[in-house]
């Protein structure tokens, strides 16, 4: 499928914010044995990468708003779509020099009552280490790069990988976090927690993984994840079911024959916690 001028503009713009996150990166094992240590350097990486976001998107479309990790809200033409960005998605694997750590961007647009912000039209997942760029529009599929992506064939749990996230002890999830985990432990293959909900959601719809949950997510974690899955042929909600226009605090992505048993299993851990 021949990739559309938006997806263009996104992809450019990611591609250039990635080109200065791996030069970063690539400073990070140098910094950890500083006396200044690596975390002022890896806030200013990520806020030198919004800034290049930002000024590649407002050059193409001048008129639309953002919703930044780091900068918050950026008013545009309400009548306009906004950009949803998180300029380095994985910061703690930035900081300890591991290389799986993403941008992300999507595009969001306003409801037609003008009372705030519904569907998310399109995404793009950048991992700048592999450069792989994972990219949807709403009924244009999901891809990698010009490949086709497909959620994973798998029908049986015990057969399948489930992503999650961990979360900080300080936001107060941990105790709801343990009893899915109880839950799911058993049922499945493997849990895997590889720090970048914008890259498991993603993985989701590339097939990697069968399932992934996290709580404690803003809008721009999985904006553009939760297009990619849904494109890819797979289910997102919140824990509840719902189906969200964008999937942010609770996420549960899966295939289409898992979503509904994972579904069934976070349910009732959460009943008997």
């Amino acid at each position: 499928m021949a990739i559309s001028g938006l997806i263009r503009v996104m992809e450019k713009a990611a591609r250039k914010a990635g080109q200065r996150l791996r030069r970063d990166f690539g400073e990070v094992e140098h910094l950890q044995v500083s006396r200044k240590g690596p975390s002022d350097f890896v806030s200013k990486a990520d806020q030198a990468a919004e800034r290049t976001l930002w000024e590649e998107l407002r050059t193409a479309r001048p008129d639309w708003g953002f919703l930044f990790e780091e900068a918050g809200e950026i008013a545009g033409d309400p009548t306009r779509p906004r950009w949803v960005v998180d300029p380095l998605d994985g910061t703690s694997n930035f900081l300890h020099g591991i290389p799986h750590f993403a941008i992300s961007i999507a595009v969001q647009e306003p409801k037609l009552d003008g009372s705030g912000w519904g569907e998310v039209v399109a995404g793009l997942v950048y991992q700048p280490i592999t450069d792989e760029s994972f990219w949807a529009e709403k009924t244009r599929g999901a891809w990698l790069q010009d490949k086709r992506l497909r959620v994973s064939a798998r029908r049986h749990l015990d057969e399948s990988l489930i992503a999650t996230g961990i979360p900080f002890a300080n936001r107060g999830s941990v105790p709801q976090w343990a009893a899915i985990y109880s839950a799911l432990a058993p049922q499945v293959a493997g849990i895997r927690r590889f720090g970048s909900a914008a890259l498991d959601l993603a993985w989701v719809a590339a097939g990697r993984y069968e399932g992934f949950w996290e709580s404690a997510l803003q809008p721009w974690d999985t904006a553009a994840g939760c297009l990619l899955v849904r494109e890819a042929g797979g289910f997102v909600t919140d824990f509840r079911g719902r189906s969200q226009p964008v999937c942010d605090t609770e996420v549960l992505a899966g295939n289409d024959a898992l979503h509904s048993r994972l579904h069934k299993l976070l349910t009732s851990a959460l009943k008997a916690g």
